[in-house]
């Protein structure tokens, strides 16, 4: 509990008595697992309770579907549609939660609908075939932590990695499979898949666990943090803000200026070339670890461009 614990609870929970707030504190620390799931709960939780104390609600039992719905309706004023719905659900949730427990009879925000969003196309930006070559071709590899860098930026491109799992992988988890060798990530949701290692991403982590001396040590980070600008690597895993700010760095250092540039950038450019290709798209959902093929076509970008010729063809 002390992983969610910020302050004291609500005041309209902390009216509901210890059994009430212990069950508000159980919904993060034990329904939750993922920690960034559980941040912007917290968040978006956090921010419906300031919102009733301005409307004078002071137990959960006052909370009403009209109050729910006033407060996605401000919410709609100054945030993105996927943020408001985003936030509802968390609201859901929790009183779902506190419902089950007992501490509310019925769950106020049930009936009360979010703001309407269709998402057909992607915003993650993605890189051209040439940008990415030349990005991981760019890289210095006389050091290791420059084959740290490109063993990391492969692998989100050649196996579509989140960062997430990308940096939370241990050294055993690049392993020989028969006659060539995989990579096991951790999704969300704790779920693990194998994916066959690219033959450049082979070679590539190969020469970085042999230069970071790490072969025998199976149960540790395969990316590890840099000690400040040493070119030494830590025992500490390599954090994704780090990961991102290495990205950009390496990027403009090729001369790329691809603007909002970031992590899922390369995961989406692994996507896009492997479909343009002639991938199949359930292959391309089943290699990312989606759920569903409709969140991998939001990384498909090949029907982006639309060629020169075909806008020629409008003959006036």
């Amino acid at each position: 509990m002390s992983l969610v614990v910020r302050s004291a609870a609500p005041a309209p929970v902390a009216a509901g008595g210890t059994g009430t707030e212990e069950r508000y504190w159980e919904f993060f620390a034990a329904s939750l697992r993922n920690r960034n799931t559980r941040r912007a709960y917290l968040r978006a939780v956090e921010d419906f309770f300031v919102f009733l104390e301005t409307r004078s609600i002071g137990t959960l039992a006052e909370i009403r579907p009209l109050h729910v719905a006033a407060h996605v309706e401000a919410l709609t004023r100054s945030h993105a549609p996927a943020s408001v719905k985003q936030r509802l659900a968390a609201i859901r949730a929790l009183l779902d939660w506190m419902t089950v427990g007992q501490a509310i009879p019925s769950n106020p925000a049930a009936s009360v609908r979010g703001p309407r969003h269709v998402v057909r196309r992607g915003r993650t930006p993605v890189l051209a075939r040439d940008d990415a070559r030349r990005l991981l071709e760019s890289l210095c590899t006389d050091t290791v932590v420059g084959l740290r860098d490109r063993a990391l930026l492969a692998l989100m491109v050649y196996s579509f990695a989140r960062i997430g799992a990308a940096v939370a992988m241990r050294v055993e988890d690049f392993r020989p499979t028969g006659r060539r060798w995989a990579v096991r990530l951790r999704e969300k949701g704790g779920l693990a898949h194998e994916v066959p290692a690219h033959h450049n991403l082979e070679a590539w982590l190969h020469d970085y666990i042999e230069a970071a001396g790490i072969v025998d040590d199976p149960g540790g980070w395969l990316f590890r943090s840099a000690e400040g600008r040493t070119g030494r690597l830590t025992d500490r895993p390599l954090q994704a803000r780090n990961a991102l700010d290495m990205v950009r760095r390496r990027a403009r250092d090729a001369g790329i200026t691809v603007p909002g540039l970031c992590n899922h950038s390369l995961r989406a450019t692994g996507i896009t070339a492997y479909i343009a290709a002639g991938g199949a798209l359930e292959t391309a959902q089943a290699i990312a670890g989606h759920a569903s093929p409709r969140t991998t076509q939001l990384y498909d970008r090949t029907g982006d461009e639309i060629a020169l010729d075909e806008i020629e063809r409008i003959i006036l």
